[in-house]
């Protein structure tokens, strides 16, 4: 029997790299996956795959709509399908055999097969049983379904069928108005598809900025994607040469019925726990399947520990690399902590949707008193060259203090220029430190500078 120091099960964000930082810190670690391949659902079939496609069909898009415009002629590029497919696979070949290489870096022992917990501190792994100090549970989440709304992965699909559809759906209904629905619901679109969204709530992507999520669906209709919120479905059933979506609006229950190739059903994830034996051992569970941990992300059975999608909180990969690298430092004898309160969230359609910290709803219920500072993409020169100029920056400051409370992006490179916000936040920092930062001219970060600008005296382009 090998014994460790800890044993992460789960290889997705949360647990690679907290494998990582356990073995840099001097533990004795190995990691348990049962998939061919290393980086969970996020590299394998989740947030890499689908930005590889996003990247190919915005290319497309660009050829299609932009290129004339700049003086570059000639017929726009035709989609060879199984070429993409071939590039979207090449990136996540490279992405997981680099996790591979990072753990024999750092002498991290990958323990291949599902894993179960028969008793406190041991992880059994096909017929070999393994001990350890220390177990942390990172295996993620699975999609979720709808009553009367199957997965078959070739009709009615979830995110991980819709990545490799043998072929392009001329119709595709996507059920669910989330991120994960508007950004392979875009992809489609761009690639030709009639795309239809089903949303059941009366925004689309719902608990993002309520300005940010009108403009968005705005933007979304003109690149052709029909948006209908306030849809409860029913049902979708698979028929010999096509799907069929039953549907009833909320506000009069009156019932609909749409046709699609494909149904991409992106009505949230929830946590996969199934197989470790949580039951057996006693786990406390939240009332949401989640598993339950303190402060330290420590269950209430000793040497047992849960971060990620697997535990309550936004199931994002970076929340979860944030808890792994924090559980580490923890089992280390440092002080692991991750700040709750500055978790960026990106969408990554084009235009990108960005947002830290809270939002002008959140802070109205608070009874908070803060000001805003808006700044639009077209008042910034390298966004109008770029053809980009769709959507604006929000920041959200303390009326007294000035401190910065949030921020809300829509526009070009969303996900990246959300990030000097997130670090001014991490630092406390005030609407005027980033007024008063230069920032280099001419670039998309400029809009951000601006909108801080217009929590003071005013922007200078607007």
């Amino acid at each position: 029997m090998t014994s460790y120091d800890v044993i992460v099960i789960g290889s997705g964000p949360g647990g690679y790299v907290c494998a990582i930082r356990c073995a840099q810190l001097g533990l004795k670690t190995a990691c348990v996956e049962g998939r061919e391949t290393l980086g969970g659902t996020c590299l394998n079939v989740g947030c890499i795959p689908s930005k590889a496609l996003l990247h190919a069909s915005h290319q497309l898009h660009e050829s299609q709509h932009n290129f004339e415009k700049m003086g570059l002629k000639g017929a726009p590029p035709k989609v060879d399908w199984k070429q993409m497919q071939a590039y979207k696979d090449d990136v996540i070949g490279q992405n997981t055999k680099g996790i591979e290489f990072l753990f024999k870096k750092n002498k991290i022992d990958w323990i291949k097969g599902w894993a179960s917990i028969p008793e406190p501190g041991l992880v059994k792994v096909g017929e070999d049983t393994h001990k350890a100090k220390n177990i942390i549970i990172a295996t993620g989440s699975e999609p979720s379904t709808l009553p009367g709304v199957e997965i078959d992965e070739k009709v009615i699909v979830s995110s991980t069928g819709a990545l490799s559809l043998p072929k392009m759906p001329k119709k595709l209904v996507v059920i669910g108005a989330g991120v994960i629905g508007l950004e392979l619901g875009s992809v489609y679109a761009r690639l030709g598809a009639e795309v239809t969204v089903l949303e059941y709530l009366d925004q689309v992507t719902p608990g993002i900025d309520t300005e940010i999520a009108r403009s968005f669906r705005s933007l979304l209709k003109k690149q052709g994607l029909e948006i209908i919120t306030g849809a409860a479905v029913q049902s979708a059933e698979a028929l010999k040469t096509k799907a069929k979506v039953t549907y009833k609006l909320r506000k009069d229950d009156s019932e609909h019925q749409v046709d699609a190739d494909v149904v991409l059903v992106a009505t949230g994830r929830k946590p996969y726990t199934q197989g470790l034996g949580l039951d057996a051992l006693g786990v406390e569970m939240t009332k949401r399947g989640q598993i339950a941990t303190d402060a330290h992300y420590k269950t209430n059975i000793a040497g047992l520990y849960a971060i990620g999608d697997a535990i309550e909180g936004p199931m994002l990969a970076h929340k979860a690399e944030d808890e792994g690298m924090a559980v580490a430092e923890i089992l280390a004898g440092q002080a692991g902590h991750v700040n709750y309160d500055v978790i960026p969230g990106v969408i990554y359609t084009h235009p990108e949707v960005a947002a830290v910290g809270q939002t002008e709803d959140q802070l109205k219920e608070a009874g908070r008193a803060y000001k805003v500072g808006k700044f639009s993409f077209m008042g910034n020169g390298r966004a109008k060259a770029n053809f980009a100029a769709d959507g604006f920056v929000k920041i959200l400051a303390d009326a007294e203090t000035d401190r910065i409370l949030g921020a809300h992006i829509i526009g070009p490179a969303a996900g990246d220029l959300i990030h000097e916000i997130c670090v001014a936040m991490e630092f406390g920092a005030a609407a005027e430190d980033l007024a008063r930062t230069c920032h280099a001219h001419p670039t998309y970060s400029e809009a951000v500078r601006e909108a801080a600008l217009a929590c003071g005296d005013g922007p200078i382009h607007s």
